[in-house]
């Protein structure tokens, strides 16, 4: 296990080098100049859209904007924006905070044009249901000889979909909040058992269909997101006179590697913490990656850049607002420097010590409902990446699969599943951001007819 872990750790260092790193921030960057940050002047206007203002039951699609952006957040604000956040920290200081907002806000302008061309470029499936994602607008914007890109993606999803990450985490939340202080021993059959729960849970909603999946999403998420903004601004009330301070040293740090007190093999080198800033960004929020095509792509609309601006809210409420609030959480309370732990448990600490008792169990909700709302989502991605590859009428085989791969997280160790994932990620990313660029003339041609009759309005 442990050369396993040692090979999977070094893969997910090799592909999250400079290449992707550029592709990613500097393909976002690109697309953010190139559109002349038009989505972010029409922020108002996206909002709107969400609301269900320009909503037609009759349009094409499965379900509504809303719904299409909570399958999408509830796979994205999940253990990312707590478990995740915890372990740049623990790795790259304040510093890596930066980075992850540099992320999400390169990623607003990538989600905007990866998810207009799910909507742009949507195709049909091998039993005429319309379908968008990567695989779709690769091989519908780009044309049937770009479908081995297509495959790629598809075959990188199947790995990259599995739910392990938020299962390992959610089982080691439930071992050191709720079993270990009440005298229950952790060990394998503990982890086991929680893993079994988990399963027959997930199992019970994603044999549903997306239906399901959106509806108890769109109930779940919300709720969930306020509770954790409510706790989290308790604990930064309790520590106010830090947060100023706090907020200096994101910035500060941010471009001196060599103040943090995290892992010493980065000490100095500032391309390291950029690197895990933007990695821990791109798992949190996902932009780049091609997960959050596939539901928005099945949002009922006839009108791409509608989605597009829809999807474009996602990185700034998964990173910019549910990340910074754990990053503050973490930082205000000292745990990222008195604490050897790491992941949820760094956040559970933070709680614990700011409210003593109740913390860890407002914290234990939350990270219960945002992991098992993530198990909804991925299981609908990773179904559809199977249909691609060998038809719809197999893609019910990937449940099973995905359903066993819960008892595979909640039993083995945290840096095996965050590598394994991050490896995937990185694999989907490049035909997903590949596509997009090549793609973006038409996004911007769509862009600009829509804007300039919506201001005629």
């Amino acid at each position: 296990m442990d050369v396993l872990n040692q090979w999977i750790a070094e893969t997910a260092s090799f592909v999250w080098g400079l290449p992707l790193l550029f592709l990613l921030i500097g393909g976002g960057l690109f697309l953010l100049v190139y559109s002349r940050f038009l989505p972010f002047k029409y922020f108002g206007h996206a909002i709107q859209v969400l609301r269900g203002k320009y909503d037609n039951p009759d349009d094409p699609g499965e379900i509504s904007h809303f719904q299409a952006l909570m399958t999408a957040l509830s796979s994205t604000v999940g253990m990312g924006n707590i478990a995740g956040v915890a372990v740049a920290i623990a790795v790259g200081g304040p510093g890596a905070v930066f980075w992850m907002w540099i992320s999400a806000l390169v990623g607003m302008s990538t989600k905007f044009f990866t998810c207009t061309l799910a909507i742009l470029f949507r195709g049909k499936d091998d039993s005429g249901t319309l379908q968008g994602g990567p695989m779709y607008f690769i091989t519908e914007g780009l044309g049937k000889s770009w479908k081995p890109l297509a495959v790629f993606f598809s075959i990188a999803g199947l790995v990259g979909a599995l739910p392990v990450f938020n299962v390992n985490q959610l089982t080691q939340a439930v071992n050191d909040i709720l079993l270990v202080p009440n005298g229950i021993e952790k060990g394998f059959a503990t982890d086991l058992s929680i893993g079994i729960v988990l399963a027959v849970i997930t199992g019970i909603v994603i044999l549903g269909g997306l239906n399901r999946i959106s509806k108890t999403a769109s109930k779940m998420v919300p709720a969930m997101v306020v509770l954790y903004f409510i706790a989290v601004l308790a604990i930064l009330f309790i520590n106010a006179a830090e947060v100023p301070r706090y907020l200096q040293l994101i910035f500060t740090d941010a471009f001196a590697a060599n103040n943090y007190t995290g892992d010493p093999m980065f000490g100095g080198m500032l391309g390291a913490l950029i690197v895990l800033g933007i990695r821990r960004g791109a798992f949190s929020n996902e932009a780049g990656i091609g997960t959050a095509p596939m539901a928005h792509g099945a949002a009922k609309t006839e009108e791409p850049i509608r989605e597009g601006l829809v999807a474009m809210l996602g990185p700034f409420i998964d990173t910019v607002i549910v990340c910074t609030l754990t990053a503050l959480c973490i930082l205000v309370t000292g745990v990222w420097q008195t604490s050897e732990a790491n992941g949820v448990t760094l956040t559970a600490k933070a709680f614990s010590d700011s409210i003593p008792g109740y913390g860890p169990y407002v914290l234990l909700v939350c990270i219960a409902v945002f992991s098992i709302s993530s198990l909804f989502s991925y299981s609908y991605y990773g179904s559809k990446c199977l249909a691609f590859i060998f038809g719809t009428r197999h893609k019910h085989w990937y449940n099973y699969f995905y359903i066993a791969s819960i008892l595979i997280g909640a039993t083995t160790s945290l840096d095996l599943m965050i590598n394994l994932i991050d490896t995937f990620f990185a694999l989907m990313a490049i035909p997903t951001m590949l596509a997009t660029l090549i793609l973006a003339p038409k996004v911007m041609q769509r862009a600009r007819q829509y804007f300039t009759s919506l201001n005629k309005v």
